[in-house]
């Protein structure tokens, strides 16, 4: 390597080198040289070790002065550190391994000199010269360029250095031995082989001395590969290497391949008396476990301690269960699928119990089953919610597990040499998480008192069990065979359940193949037990598949049953995108059916089609003038009624489709909104079809997407958002928009399913100002929640309208007369035709004209202008002339009640409907609702006053008890219904009591269900009441004696809502009730502290809890031992991981952010946390307190980010480095002592000990996206307290950047 020397410098170089020359002539003691040298150097000014010196020493060696004094001078050079060693041997080794044959003995010479100095000392890290030293290597041996690594930092190059040398020596030796041509590259990338001729001199060597050399380099061979052992067995480089392993995988990997060639085919290393070829596979393997078994502290023992202990081994999976019911909630749209977010919960939460899959497959089985039995046992509501329940259980669960195979294969199999890699090692093979899936359901055969099936599917378990059992019995079960069979009564040996469901599902999604049906005991009965098929065979999607035509019959067949495969619903696809026009809409009305609710096989492709309809494709030739979606409108009429009900819309919302339904329904919305009603089409049935039908029945369900009759932040404290309360039509679209654009970002992403993105009409980006019509109502809208309305100026086209409508609604009102307003008033039949020839206008123009009319209304019955019934009845009129203005009426009233600026109506009986009959009922129903919270609930009848309600309150309520409770009002119910019980939660107790009482009187069926919804409302108005919902929860997870029915997931969620006992309504669980009333919550912020404030408690509980019970009765008290401590530590573990369910379930994202930015800092900080360590001499509560956050504040950040590596799309992994790195430089800067804390120090230190065991553990991707001077910080502060194996694997698991961080300390760690 040429270097350029300053002229000032030179003379003192040459003066070195003849001072070498002459003691190399002399033959003069090489440490006399040595001394006389670095006297010599010093009083020059230059510093040592010297990069110069070495670069001259060795250039003087290689190869003019290659003799065994200069060879000695060099070592003694080494020996007292005048010049660096690894920068010695960076040199030699780019000359001498390169001319190893010619030169054996410069080899051996160099070899030796490996062998004494390659373990780095802390006196050359700590050195002047080190960054200096370190380039130098890299320049000589261009370690960046190789391993394709941008930064330069001395401790990289170190890691660099290292894995270089014996990289080199294995290919080296591969060479000698000429099995380098067997490695995939055919060559290695460092310089081992010599471009020179090697020619034997005979005149100069004899045969004894050409013997000699070749004996001298099969030794240097079999020295090299010791060497390699050696260095592998030093506890300082092989660490050191293994921080290569794992930061550098594919370069790790290629070596690995040329150590395995050596290991299998080397003479060399067969000969050595060393080491043998299994020893140097042993040392080489696993080198990816950097946490060493010190560095498993206590914590790390205590957090995974009681895995069996008896309360927490079903509770482990609260998380599953909390977030399965919470998903249950019908009135919120997610924007993202069920499926995808279940995915990251179970791989979050996997991570962090560190349970097998095995038992995370089986947790989440049992917690979807326990789903299905809660909503078996729960009382009749307005929307059925069984079909959800099982949508979740045989979809949504299924679709989490195959993006958790899938993702597991498909990294095994891009890694081209996983099984050369793995061959003869003990290593997870490929697929073990399908045979983890495999040996759960096996397992879950043992849980027969959850497979029993709902009435609903006691048929279709039946035809599971019959497919088994045929299967078992060698019949081929052909295509239609089962159709038609009657599986109602079969016999109780034959009967199917859950688990055969479940195993369909698998199948269906090729997790599984019909080789379960030989597991042992899955099939009990025979085949002749099986009723066979009935005469005249019904036909079915058997028939279709075989090409019979959708008649009228094979259409209501395919209504009722869902198809089993995506090429069936292909199919029908097809039909409905090329048939007839008759055919069109009977494939419409079929998709709309079993198909989109129980189709658990296909059910996120049936929507998809749906939407593909939804949104036809502007033909190629087509030139018209008006939208090309018109032509379709007895089409999408269909589709738009088939999926309009609460429950399909839940199932588009479990699928993440919400958002992608928004985007096809705006354009119709938008055309048929403006499109003039004296357009109409003939159905086939012989009816008209008009665009105001077509508008209504699209504008009413994409209002079901969000909450419309809300501003996006009305019920927020704080910065932080409850779930859901973002959602508009702006937002769904920015949803959409990521969506598709995520989509096209992650081709080859390993979660196939997300491909039917690419089916969409339009994979372009939409924007609601694309929808002029429809921004203009929604700006409205906004406008009239937001304040009062302003003056309608006369003679204005929108006060013509104005004026009509009011015509329309009131043309029968008689001033003089009295009216009953009993409730059951209805609509004075069809609206005249004279009365509506001035409304023939499109829909958005007379939109436009509705809140002036409700505001005329409202007042004229506030001033006694208009008597109530009358009120009610325009309204009800309003609503049948266009039913979209039903969501106006909602939204106005809901607003005016907010302002509070109208008289309170008398619930009379005489001016408005009386809840009298009912009220008592359900009073008594919300007390026993609530029983086992211990909340005091308000007396409904206090002052034994009249009930009254806010006018438009009473208004809304009068409105909705006027419709028929059936299909036909479905629609308009639903639009109407979660907005009544919002704006009745919102106002003073007990409105929503009294609105539940009246419609108790209208849907007597719906008691129970609409007492629960009362007994909600009790929570909305005193924070101190959800505190002691929460205790209550707390208490109940972990098993307290005074807990709801015993404790754990059954006390927590019990049985639902509906079950009954003597006397009324049983107590709802807790856990129900929380989930149902957190989104009410205004100040969610106020709800972390609390959570984390009973978290504290209730760790001091239990550790007491466990002192009383672990003293015998002798009064000697046992010291904590193992079973005392880890049966504690399993029902710490139960609160935290409640504690962290609600904290993510209740505000998601953006409120655990909060909890791990602002909440615990705060915490750590204030001092107020005495009393909760009173009478902890020892400090255990302390600890276990301090262990009780860490678990929870991981299991927090798991839920939120994930445990993989950063998604670019994912909103909350791109957060997360930001927070985190936050929270960690809080850690650092306390122990550092820059941040004075106010809590217990046993608390402490087990947090920050905690919480760091558990994330290079268990999410060791974390690490990688922090600053590294952060990491180096907190590392710096764990050595403080003895962590040095916890601080060392926390530099090492955090990436490349903070690889020479952590060679350093290993360094530093091993004096």
């Amino acid at each position: 390597m040429a270097v350029s020397v300053p002229p000032a410098n030179a003379n003192l170089w040459n003066e070195v080198m003849e001072m070498t020359k002459s003691a190399q002539i002399k033959n003069s003691d090489p440490l006399m040289w040595a001394v006389e040298l670095s006297t010599t150097l010093l009083s020059s000014g230059v510093s040592v070790p010297s990069t110069k010196l070495a670069e001259l020493l060795v250039s003087h060696i290689c190869w003019s002065n290659n003799v065994p004094i200069v060879w000695k001078f060099l070592e003694k050079a080494l020996t007292i550190r005048i010049v660096p060693p690894m920068l010695v041997l960076a040199l030699l080794s780019n000359r001498v391994i390169l001319s190893r044959r010619t030169q054996p003995a410069a080899y051996r010479l160099y070899l030796e000199l490996l062998k004494r100095h390659i373990s780095p000392l802390v006196s050359e890290i700590h050195g002047p010269n080190y960054p200096t030293i370190m380039k130098s290597i890299d320049d000589v041996l261009h370690l960046n360029q190789i391993f394709g690594l941008q930064s330069s930092e001395p401790g990289l190059v170190l890691v660099e250095f290292l894995f270089s040398v014996v990289w080199e020596l294995v290919d080296a030796s591969l060479d000698d031995e000429n099995l380098l041509e067997l490695v995939p590259e055919k060559k290695s990338k460092w310089p081992i082989k010599s471009m020179e001729m090697d020619i034997d001199d005979h005149n100069n060597f004899g045969e004894q001395k050409i013997d000699f050399r070749q004996g001298l380099n099969k030794m240097n061979s079999t020295m090299a590969i010791e060497i390699v052992g050696e260095i592998f067995r030093n506890k300082v480089t092989s660490k050191i290497l293994q921080l290569a392993s794992r930061n550098m995988p594919a370069h790790w990997r290629s070596f690995m391949q040329h150590l395995r060639l050596l290991v299998g085919n080397s003479t060399a290393l067969r000969n050595s008396k060393d080491i043998t070829p299994e020893a140097l596979l042993h040392l080489t393997s696993d080198n990816r476990v950097l946490l060493s078994k010190e560095c498993k502290t206590v914590c790390l023992q205590h957090f995974h301690a009681g895995q069996s202990y008896g309360a927490s081994r079903l509770a482990n999976w609260l998380p599953i269960d909390l977030f399965l019911e919470d998903t249950m909630d019908r009135y919120v749209v997610a924007t993202t699928s069920a499926a995808e977010t279940l995915t990251d919960l179970l791989k979050a939460h996997q991570a962090i119990t560190q349970a097998s899959w095995q038992d995370t497959f089986l947790g989440l089985w049992l917690a979807a089953l326990r789903l299905v039995q809660r909503e078996g046992d729960s009382s009749e509501g307005p929307v059925p919610r069984i079909d959800t329940c099982l949508c979740l259980l045989l979809c949504t669960t299924t679709l989490a597990v195959v993006n958790i195979i899938d993702e597991e294969e498909s990294a095994l199999l891009d890694e081209d040499d996983i099984k050369i890699m793995h061959q003869g090692s003990e290593k997870e093979t490929l697929g073990n998480c399908r045979k983890s899936l495999i040996s759960s359901l096996q397992q879950l055969g043992d849980y027969e008192g959850l497979l029993i099936p709902p009435p609903s599917v006691t048929s279709i378990a039946n035809q599971a069990a019959a497919k088994a059992i045929m299967f078992f019995s060698g019949i081929s079960v052909g295509s239609g065979y089962l159709d038609g069979v009657n599986f109602n009564d079969m016999p109780a040996t034959c009967a199917g359940n859950m688990r055969h469901l479940i195993v369909e599902a698998c199948i269906a999604r090729n997790l599984l193949d019909t080789s379960a049906y030989l597991w042992p005991g899955y099939v009990k009965g025979h085949n002749n037990q099986i009723p066979r098929t009935i005469s005249g065979q019904i036909p079915g999607w058997s028939s279709l598949r075989k090409g019979s035509p959708l008649t009228a019959q094979l259409m209501h067949t395919l209504v009722s049953t869902p198809a089993l495969s995506l090429a069936e619903i292909e199919k029908i696809y097809g039909i409905a995108v090329s048939g007839s026009e008759e055919e069109k809409i009977a494939a419409a009305t079929v998709l709309c059916g079993a198909s989109l609710t129980r189709g658990w096989n296909v059910q996120e492709h049936t929507g998809f089609f749906i939407i593909k309809l939804l949104s036809p494709p502007i033909p190629v030739n087509y030139s018209g003038s008006e939208s090309h979606l018109l032509v379709h409108a007895p089409l999408l009429n269909v589709l738009l009624v088939g999926i309009s009900s609460t429950d399909c819309v839940h199932i588009f919302s479990l699928h993440g489709l919400a958002p992608h339904l928004a985007g096809v329904l705006m354009p119709i919305c938008e055309v048929f909104g403006s499109c003039s009603p004296t357009v109409s089409w003939t159905l086939p049935t012989g009816e008209r079809l008009c665009p105001l039908s077509v508008f209504s029945n699209a504008f009413t369900l994409l209002l079901k997407l969000w909450r419309f009759n809300q501003p996006p932040l009305e019920h927020v404290m704080g910065d932080v958002t409850p779930v859901g309360s973002q959602l508009n039509p702006e937002f769904l679209l920015m949803a959409r928009n990521i969506q598709l654009a995520s989509y096209g970002n992650s081709l080859d992403n390993p979660k196939k399913r997300r491909g039917i993105f690419s089916n969409l009409s339009s994979s372009e980006p939409v924007f609601l100002d694309s929808f002029p019509k429809l921004t203009h109502w929604y700006r409205q809208n906004q406008a009239c929640i937001a304040s009062t309305l302003s003056d309608l100026k006369p003679g204005t086209s929108v006060y013509q309208i104005f004026e009509a409508l009011l015509n329309m609604m009131f043309r029968k009102m008689n001033r003089g007369g009295s009216h009953s307003a009993s409730g059951s008033s209805s609509s004075s039949g069809s609206i005249p035709e004279d009365c509506t020839v001035s409304l023939k206008l499109p829909s958005w123009e007379i939109l436009e004209a509705v809140p002036f009319v409700l505001d005329a209304a409202l007042t004229a019955c506030a001033h006694g202008r208009l008597s109530p019934r009358e009120l009610t009845t325009g309204l009800k009129d309003l609503a049948d002339f266009l039913p979209a203005s039903m969501a106006t009426i909602v939204s106005y009233l809901s607003a005016e009640t907010t302002r509070g600026l109208w008289k309170h109506a008398s619930m009379n009986g005489t001016d408005w409907p009386s809840p009298a009959a009912s009220l008592a009922m359900v009073e008594n129903n919300i007390n026993n609702i609530l029983a086992a919270t211990g909340v005091d609930v308000p007396s409904l009848s206090a002052g034994g006053t009249n009930p009254t309600l806010p006018l438009p309150v009473a208004a809304l309520v009068s409105l909705t008890i006027t419709y028929k409770v059936d299909q036909v009002s479905q629609s308009v119910l639903n639009l109407a219904a979660p907005a009544l019980e919002t704006l009745g939660a919102g106002c003073p107790w007990p409105c929503m009591a009294i609105i539940s009482a009246l419609w108790v009187q209208k849907a007597k069926r719906w008691t129970n269900y609409l007492s629960f919804s009362a007994s909600r409302t009790v929570f909305h108005h005193n924070s101190d009441v959800v505190v002691q919902l929460l205790k209550v929860c707390f208490a109940t997870a972990i098993g307290q004696p005074f807990s709801f029915s015993g404790g754990g997931i059954g006390g927590l969620l019990g049985h639902g809502f509906g079950s009954h006992f003597s006397g009324g309504l049983s107590p709802v669980a807790p856990g129900i009730l929380y989930l149902r009333v957190h989104r009410s919550v205004r100040d969610i912020m106020f709800m972390t502290e609390e959570i984390v404030s009973l978290l504290m408690h209730t760790v001091k509980d239990i550790v007491s809890a466990n002192e009383k019970q672990k003293k015998p009765k002798n009064g000697i008290v046992m010291r904590y031992g193992e079973v005392s401590l880890s049966t504690a530590m399993a029902r710490i573990k139960v609160a935290a991981s409640l504690g962290a369910s609600l904290v993510w379930i209740t505000g998601r994202l953006n409120l655990v952010q909060s909890l791990i930015k602002e909440t615990l800092p705060s915490w750590f900080i204030s001092g107020n946390k005495s009393e909760l360590n009173k009478g902890d001499s020892g400090g255990m509560i302390g600890m276990l307190m301090g262990y009780a956050l860490a678990y929870f504040a991981v299991l927090c950040g798991a839920f939120a980010w994930g445990v993989d590596s950063v998604d670019s799309v994912s909103c909350g992994s791109s957060k997360r480095a930001k927070i985190l790195g936050g929270h960690l430089e809080f850690m650092a800067s306390a122990l550092d002592g820059k941040i004075s804390l106010g809590c217990n120090k046993a608390t402490w230190r087990a947090y920050v000990s905690g919480f760091v065991s558990l994330m290079v553990t268990c999410a060791p991707k974390w690490a990688g996206e922090v600053d590294v001077a952060v990491l180096k910080s907190l590392s710096k502060g764990l050595r403080k307290w003895d962590e040095e194996e916890l601080a060392l694997t926390l530099l090492g698991i955090s990436g490349v950047n903070a690889m020479g961080a952590a060679a350093e300390m290993i360094i530093e760690s091993s004096v």
